[in-house]
C-alpha cells in the first residue's frame, strides 16, 4: 500500500469520492479468488489514498498513517475470502481501517500536524494576516480533533473529509444512523466548546 505521500496539499470535502463502479470491485475481487493475485494490486492501487487520508486524519502521524494503510490492506489480503458482498468493497475496506486507526489510537497519543479548514476559502483576497490567522486555527481544530472520543473522531472525519452518507458511515463503523447522526452532532458540539475554550 506503499504509494502514499504527506498530507501537504490542501483537501477538500469530497475529495474521497465514493466508487461508482463497485461491480468492477467484484469483478477484481473474484478474480483475486480465482487466483490472480494482480487483481488485489489493483484494489490496493484504487484505494490506497483515500485509506491513506483516512489513517492520516485519524492519527494525524504520516508515519503511523503509512504503516496503517499498509496494514489496513494486509487484513483485506487476509480477510477478503470472508468478504459477503453485504456492502460495497470500499466500506468493507473503510471499515477494516478505521478499526486499524482506532486500534493504534487508543494506545499511543497523536503528533499534531497542521490541517486545513474544510470550507473554501478565498485564499486570493483574504489579507496576510487574514491566512495567518486562519493557519493558526487550522491547528487549533487539528488539535482539538484529536480530543474527540473515538467514535466522535471516526465519524466526524468520514462525514466531513471522506463526504459519506450517514448510513455509509453506519455500515462502516457497524452502528445505527441514528448513533451517527448523534456522534457528528456531538463532535461538532465538543469541538465548538474546545475551540472556544481556547479562546480560538
Amino acid at each position: 500500500a506503499g504509494n502514499t505521500s504527506g498530507e501537504g496539499k490542501s483537501t477538500q470535502v469530497g475529495e474521497a469520492q465514493v466508487p461508482s463502479d463497485g461491480q468492477r470491485d467484484f469483478e477484481l475481487i473474484d478474480r483475486f479468488l480465482e487466483g490472480d493475485v494482480s487483481a488485489f494490486d489493483m484494489l490496493v492501487q484504487k484505494y490506497q489514498k483515500d485509506v491513506y487520508r483516512l489513517a492520516y486524519r485519524i492519527t494525524q502521524s504520516v508515519d503511523d498513517a503509512k504503516d496503517l494503510a499498509q496494514e489496513t490492506f494486509l487484513q483485506a489480503y487476509r480477510a477478503l475470502k470472508g468478504f459477503h458482498r453485504h456492502s460495497s468493497f470500499y466500506t468493507w475496506l473503510y471499515r477494516i481501517a478505521v478499526n486499524v486507526c482506532l486500534n493504534r489510537v487508543a494506545v499511543k497519543t497523536p503528533i499534531s500536524e497542521p490541517i486545513e479548514k474544510r470550507e473554501h476559502i478565498d485564499v486570493v483576497t483574504e489579507s496576510p494576516s487574514e491566512r495567518v490567522l486562519r493557519d493558526e486555527r487550522a491547528v487549533h481544530v487539528r488539535r482539538a480533533i484529536t480530543q474527540l472520543p473515538p467514535k466522535q473522531r471516526a465519524a466526524l472525519i468520514l462525514r466531513m473529509y471522506h463526504d459519506m452518507s450517514h448510513q455509509e458511515i453506519a455500515e462502516t463503523l457497524r452502528s445505527s444512523v441514528g448513533a451517527v447522526k448523534a456522534n457528528v452532532f456531538h463532535a461538532l458540539q465538543n469541538l465548538e466548546q474546545m475551540l472556544g475554550d481556547q479562546g480560538v
